[in-house]
């Protein structure tokens, strides 16, 4: 297992940026894909974020955010399998179709639209974002990309480089009720329920695939 990295997220993202850069400099002009995995609540969004505009400030168009969270079974199809209280464990996203996707955006010449997940319906939504053909880097994000479970096991492969994301379970606790809470869709009890539930045992499942990252940061982060 890779020795972990603690830093704060500006200092995680200023040691990536150039390696990261590096690499796409001696892809010989094939597209890369870099993965941020880690649990849900641990800032990973953000962070790919911020990772795609900085190499786009640098050369711009060249890099693209692909969510995993595109890939959640539609609501309709969860509450059809009595899922709902389970929803966003991994037997609740298409897995493969997200092999399926990343497998084609490696060796896409055309522009391709991707799905993205809306916390304002709790859905997915059709059609989210592009990646144009110009796009060199693919910064992937997502709870299971390092998983060996069922068809999460071949994200790995699609990824040339994967970075976990590790934060303390209480903050990410703290940061899930204050998620769960920002729409309004639910009670503060229900989102309570929900986490502990099921966001912190998703959690702890992604925490149990750290070992297969290339590089472990542990954030130094407030609450």
């Amino acid at each position: 297992m890779p020795e972990p990295i603690r830093l704060t997220p500006t200092e995680m993202l200023s040691r990536l940026m150039p390696h990261v850069l590096e690499m796409e400099s001696q892809a010989d002009g094939k597209r890369i894909a870099i993965g941020i995995a880690g649990g849900p609540g641990t800032g990973k969004s953000t962070l790919a974020t911020e990772l795609v505009a900085m190499l786009n400030a640098v050369k711009p168009g060249s890099s693209a955010l692909v969510p995993m969270d595109g890939f959640h079974m539609k609501h309709a199809k969860i509450e059809a399998m009595g899922q709902t209280e389970f929803k966003g464990a991994p037997h609740t996203f298409e897995g493969a179709a997200f092999v399926s996707f990343l497998h084609h955006l490696k060796h896409a010449q055309d522009a391709v639209n991707g799905p993205g997940y809306s916390r304002k319906i709790e859905d997915t939504v059709d059609d989210a974002f592009t990646v144009d053909p110009e796009v060199r880097v693919l910064v992937v994000e997502g709870n299971y990309l390092l998983l060996t479970e069922g068809p999460w096991a071949g994200v790995k492969a699609q990824l040339d480089y994967a970075v976990f994301i590790h934060v303390p379970r209480d903050t990410v606790r703290n940061r899930l009720m204050k998620r769960h809470g920002e729409e309004g869709l639910f009670t503060p009890e229900r989102n309570r329920a929900h986490i502990e539930r099921n966001d912190l045992p998703n959690y702890d499942l992604v925490e149990s695939s750290r070992e297969r990252a290339d590089v472990v940061f542990e954030l130094e982060v407030a609450e």
